[in-house]
């Protein structure tokens, strides 16, 4: 059965999870650094199908495949997208290796207590029914940290393991995302308060159950090493955070255990003016820069 195959992969397997998941607030920055202007498209339906046409080059790409990129982030739309004939999903799957995850948070609400929890997701259960159909392996949903708020935190982790539990229900895996600000001024602190919080959460969970962590790097190195080792955890990801892909792999090497889930680092470099050839070598040198930072192994 697939679901077996993508959990060993997503278990054990060497390499790192792209983020292609960019949703109506941040396509246009995603679109800008690829090179095209805000001025070029009007809408929100043109600016989708290029951004769409952005990732199916990302993800027909040579260097795109199960070797290095263990799974993909994809937007509810892309998910719902086709590519060479096949829905994403399936194409991902099939032709590539790589195992399909789909965004389900609908962003987020304004800052309280220091954080931002994620708005209500009335349509979740429909969204969630699709991509099983669709063969996706599991789900991802953000909240922000910026303040070290014990109740902030509290209630983010608190939000995040409840959806989680919904999403598990249609036996998908979820990824669980409370990004903590690399401008916080206290974010040593409030990834301390995050870390007792989630462990609570994780040693709580039914029998059985498992998760993803998908977390901003660290200030200490290691210092998410216990989620790493523990039962309940599939693989601990890191998003880089407005961090350049160099800084973000030199900081993510320093967290053995930790693979990439990178956006933004992972095309910084890609170019819609760009002719294939150099298009491919450009991603393929990112996936092998963030490969090697995702599988720094642990010193004997």
């Amino acid at each position: 059965m697939a679901d077996n195959r993508m959990m060993a992969q997503m278990l054990s397997k060497d390499g790192f999870i792209a983020a292609l998941d960019q949703s109506g607030g941040s396509t246009p920055a995603a679109l800008r650094l690829y090179g095209i202007p805000d001025s070029a498209y009007g809408g929100e339906v043109q600016m989708f199908k290029l951004m769409h046409e952005f990732r199916v080059r990302i993800i027909t790409s040579p260097a795109f495949n199960g070797q290095k990129v263990l799974g993909a982030i994809l937007f509810e739309r892309t998910m719902d997208g086709e590519v060479k004939g096949k829905p994403v999903p399936t194409y991902l799957w099939e032709d590539r290796g790589v195992v399909p995850f789909v965004k389900v948070d609908k962003g987020l609400a304004a800052e309280k207590d220091g954080v931002s929890l994620m708005k209500p997701m009335p349509d979740v259960e429909p969204l969630l029914e699709r991509a099983v159909k669709r063969g996706v392996f599991g789900t991802k949903m953000r909240s922000f940290i910026n303040l070290a708020s014990r109740e902030g935190i509290a209630a983010v982790v608190k939000q995040q393991f409840d959806i989680a539990d919904q999403i598990a229900k249609h036996g998908l895996m979820p990824i669980i995302e409370p990004e903590v600000s690399i401008k916080s001024q206290d974010k040593a602190s409030a990834e301390a308060i995050l870390l007792a919080e989630i462990t609570k959460r994780l040693d709580a969970l039914p029998e059985g159950r498992k998760v993803m962590l998908k977390l901003t790097i660290p200030s200490t190195p290691d210092l998410y090493a216990p989620f790493i080792e523990h039962k309940r955890v599939v693989r601990v990801v890191a998003l880089s955070g407005g961090f350049t892909r160099d800084e973000a792999c030199e900081r993510l090497a320093e967290n053995h255990g930790m693979i990439a889930s990178f956006s933004r680092a992972l095309a910084q470099d890609l170019r819609r003016s760009m002719n294939d050839a150099e298009f491919d070598k450009a991603l393929a040198d990112s996936i092998d820069e963030i490969y090697r930072a995702s599988t720094v192994k642990i010193a004997a």
